[in-house]
C-alpha cells in the first residue's frame, strides 16, 4: 500500500506563475523519501500541500487513501523553523505537555528516543538548533503518527551534527515503523538514509531509488556543474 499519492498537483501564489507544476508521484508505506531540488524549486510548498496547509489549484493528494485534512491525527510535521518569543519562560517539558494528552512518562520516553533527556528543564529559547529540532521531532512523535514530514531538518544544525541527525531519523523510522518524508536542497544526505528520492524543480524531474536516480547529469541539471554527491555513512 502507498502511504501517499500525489496526482497532477499544481499550485500558484500569483495567477499565471507556477510554483508547483503538474507533479505526480507515490510514496510506499514505511519508506524514507527525500524530496530534493534547488532553492525556490517548490519543495516546501509541495510539502505544505501534502500535509493540507495549502490547497492545490489542481490535482489531488491522498494519505493512506484520505485527504490530508481527514487524517491529520496520523500526520507528524517538523517545520524548518519554529517562530516563537525566545524570552517566553517555558521549558522543554512544559512545551511538550501542551502537545496533547501524553503523560510525563510518555514524554520522557519519547525524549529518550530522540536523545534529548538532558534538556527537559531547559528553556525553549535557550536551545541550540539541533536540540530544538530533536524537541520538535519528539513533539511530533507523541501523536504516534503513521507518516512524518520534515522540512529542511538540518537547518540551523552545525555540519558536525548533521551526520548524527540523519542517523537519528533513520533509527526513528525503523523503531516507530513509520513513513518518513524529508525535504532538502542538499543531495549529499540522501544516499544512505533514503529508500526513495523525488526530484523537483517546479515540475517533476524524477522519482526512484538513490542509486538509479541520482545520476551525474541529473545533479548537474538541478544544481549546476560544481556539485557532486558525497555519501554520509549513516549505518
Amino acid at each position: 500500500m502507498n502511504a501517499l499519492e500525489i496526482n497532477n498537483v499544481s499550485f500558484e501564489y500569483s495567477k499565471g506563475i507556477s510554483v508547483v507544476d503538474n507533479v505526480s508521484f507515490s510514496i510506499p508505506e514505511k519508506a524514507t523519501t527525500i524530496l530534493i531540488g534547488p532553492n525556490g524549486s517548490g519543495k516546501t510548498t509541495l510539502l505544505k500541500i501534502m500535509i493540507g496547509l495549502l490547497e492545490p489549484i489542481s490535482g489531488t493528494v491522498r494519505i493512506y487513501g484520505k485527504k490530508p485534512k481527514d487524517i491529520r491525527k496520523s500526520i507528524g510535521y517538523v517545520p524548518q523553523k519554529l517562530y516563537f518569543d525566545t524570552t517566553f519562560p517555558i521549558t522543554v517539558m512544559e512545551f511538550l505537555r501542551l502537545s496533547g494528552n501524553s503523560t510525563d512518562e510518555q514524554i520522557l520516553n519519547t525524549l529518550k528516543s530522540v536523545g534529548a533527556t538532558d534538556i527537559t528543564s531547559s528553556r525553549i529559547g535557550e536551545l541550540s538548533g539541533g536540540q530544538l529540532q530533536r524537541t520538535l521531532i519528539a513533539r511530533s512523535l507523541l501523536g504516534k503518527p503513521k507518516i512524518l514530514f520534515l522540512d529542511e531538518p538540518v537547518s540551523g544544525i552545525d555540519i558536525g551534527g548533521e551526520k548524527n541527525f540523519y542517523q537519528l531519523i533513520k533509527m526513528l523510522q525503523e523503531q516507530h515503523n513509520i513513513t518518513v518524508v524529508m525535504v532538502s536542497h542538499e543531495v549529499n544526505i540522501v544516499s544512505q538514509i533514503a529508500t526513495q528520492v523525488v526530484c523537483i524543480n517546479k515540475e517533476m524531474l524524477c522519482s526512484g531509488s538513490p542509486d538509479t536516480t541520482l545520476l551525474p547529469e541529473l545533479i548537474e541539471q538541478l544544481y549546476g556543474k560544481d556539485v557532486s554527491l558525497y555519501k554520509h555513512q549513516c549505518k
